[in-house]
């Protein structure tokens, strides 16, 4: 699923090293992590990739100015050594430490530097720019009214950045520990051009390990240890496997003759392991909802057919008797567990609650349906829905197929599409129907609000409201320093957004595993990049 973007920040903490250390004598003597994931890795260009997996090999290879801990709660220094705000939030003056590129380059401020001015370039086509746009001119830039050297970023010699906003961000420090504000190495880029991170070798790494084995297309690859990471002391694995296993009963089958540490369930296997000791749910702030084409299917343009759409399917059903992982019937489209209100610490999806976006009630359905197809001019529907490859995946999409065929009229026809492929397609608009996941970057409702703007890269299935855009347009532009007045045009477009039933909310995600029980020392993220294994270890 793609991956996307918390309120409140907090002070820089030390340095990185001094977080999750391990005391003499609990380290086991297991240097290896065997790992699984269940897609392909997408990328390897940080400017680029829209996955959580691909987001993930980032995170644990790259290093940026800090790196998020304490389950994304808080910040700490990683290449930042010092950092300085003034000028009521918008100027921050960074101190780099002395660092290297595992090619034994020095990292440098420039390579920040170049790295943001070719992500917000036009011709790179970074659906992730507009994560930048609180950086003085990057909007412009992007929009390509201005060059990419007037962006609010500055190198003052190799060891000190500056950067200025257009307006303060309570958040911004949490955006830097993103692998989209990470630096890249001009040297190795432009040598690759086209080529660049398009396999494991034709990139270069500045964290914790450096990628190998990815060939592009390969469903396994490998992190090694980086020898050339400046706190490469305090990582303890030497070595960390990834192996793509889409069907569950085949990583179970490995984890159980130990070829795996670390294996995902699926609902069916969930019963029976739940009370094992290596047994771990993870909720994510992972959303899942069937997008809408409306550039392609005249029929989605209409509000009534959506909301009939949306009120054929029994989400309960689809958590507790397809699923079964625990996963939580959507309450709207931002997940449970992401923000609360400053005022009254109420939950979000509390605050914007709207029942007609995600009940089921079938009778009410095809009375809409009825209304809808006057109203279109049409008497039938027949679709394609797309969905990845996944067993859940495809599990999910019979479901959903079979509860809207239940409306007159209604054809849907499943499309299984390997997750590469089908990123690519969604990034297009090339689907009619399709399910599509946010994996948010920090846990503000911003990060999933504002991908249905009129002009986001991500809104590909063409809806869009004026009124929709000013509320977002209030709270990022005008509310920054009045956290409540901001929640109430959040809360107010969420509402808007379920209203006009711009898609079809699902499920929040839960991922339930089997897990070592000696595996120590992983920072999970739940509303951002999900591990890091900086300091992961076995315990004896």
């Amino acid at each position: 699923m793609k991956v996307g973007y918390l309120i409140g920040v907090a002070a820089i903490a030390s340095v990185l090293s001094g977080c999750g250390q391990v005391k003499s004598g609990q380290q086991g003597g297991q240097k290896t992590l065997h790992w699984t994931e269940n897609a392909e890795l997408a990328g390897n260009d940080l400017s680029k990739v829209t996955d959580v997996e691909s987001f993930n090999v980032l995170l644990n290879t790259q290093s940026g100015l800090y790196r998020a801990t304490d389950h994304g709660n808080r910040t700490v220094n990683d290449l930042a050594k010092a950092t300085k705000i003034s000028d009521h939030g918008k100027k921050y003056v960074i101190q780099l430490r002395h660092a290297k590129w595992s090619n034994g380059d020095p990292i440098t401020a420039k390579d920040f530097v170049y790295s943001w001015r070719r992500t917000i370039a036009p011709k790179t086509a970074s659906q992730n720019a507009y994560y930048m746009y609180s950086v003085k001119n990057a909007e412009a830039i992007n929009k390509g009214k201005k060059s990419p050297t007037t962006l609010g970023i500055k190198a003052n010699g190799n060891n000190q950045l500056t950067i200025q906003l257009v307006r303060p961000v309570s958040y911004f420090k949490k955006l830097l520990a993103w692998p989209t504000f990470f630096p890249l190495n001009e040297k190795v880029v432009e040598k690759y051009g086209s080529r660049f991170g398009t396999s494991a070798a034709k990139n270069v790494y500045s964290g914790p390990f450096v990628l190998k084995g990815w060939n592009g297309t390969n469903d396994h690859w490998e992190l090694q240890k980086n020898n050339h990471y400046w706190d490469q002391k305090h990582v303890r694995l030497n070595k960390i496997t990834e192996t793509v296993v889409k069907d569950p009963q085949t990583g179970l089958n490995q984890y159980q003759s130990g070829k795996l540490d670390r294996t995902i369930l699926s609902g069916s296997q969930v019963k029976n392991y739940r009370h094992n000791k290596d047994f771990v749910s993870r909720r994510m702030s992972e959303t899942l909802w069937l997008s809408f084409n409306q550039k392609k299917v005249k029929a989605f343009r209409n509000q009534t057919i959506r909301k009939a759409f949306s009120l054929a399917v029994n989400r309960h059903q689809l958590v507790n008797n397809v699923l079964a992982d625990g996963s939580l019937a959507a309450k709207g489209y931002t997940p449970v567990g992401l923000s609360k209100n400053p005022k009254n610490g109420t939950d979000f999806t509390k605050d914007a609650y709207v029942k007609s976006g995600v009940q089921y009630d079938l009778k009410s359905a095809k009375k809409l349906l009825a209304k809808g197809y006057r109203q279109a001019g049409i008497k039938s529907i027949s679709i394609g829905l797309k969905v990845p490859d996944t067993t859940s995946d495809k599990e999910a999409a019979e479901f959903i197929q079979s509860q809207l065929q239940k409306l007159p009229g209604v054809k849907i026809a499943v499309q299984s599409v390997p997750n590469t492929a089908l990123l690519s397609q969604q990034s297009k608009g090339d689907f009619q129907l399709t399910l599509e996941g946010w994996q948010p970057v920090f846990s503000d409702p911003i990060e999933f609000l504002d991908i249905w703007t009129s002009t986001n890269s991500f809104n590909t299935g063409g809806w869009h409201d004026a009124q929709y855009d000013r509320l977002i347009d209030q709270a990022e532009n005008q509310l920054g320093n009045q956290p409540y007045q901001r929640w109430q045009k959040l809360v107010a477009a969420e509402k808007r957004l379920m209203t006009h039933q711009a898609m079809i909310p699902l499920y929040q995600a839960v991922q339930p595993q089997l897990e070592k029980s000696t595996i120590k020392g992983i920072n999970y993220n739940p509303s951002g990049v999900p591990y890091d294994w900086k300091d992961t270890y076995f315990a004896r």
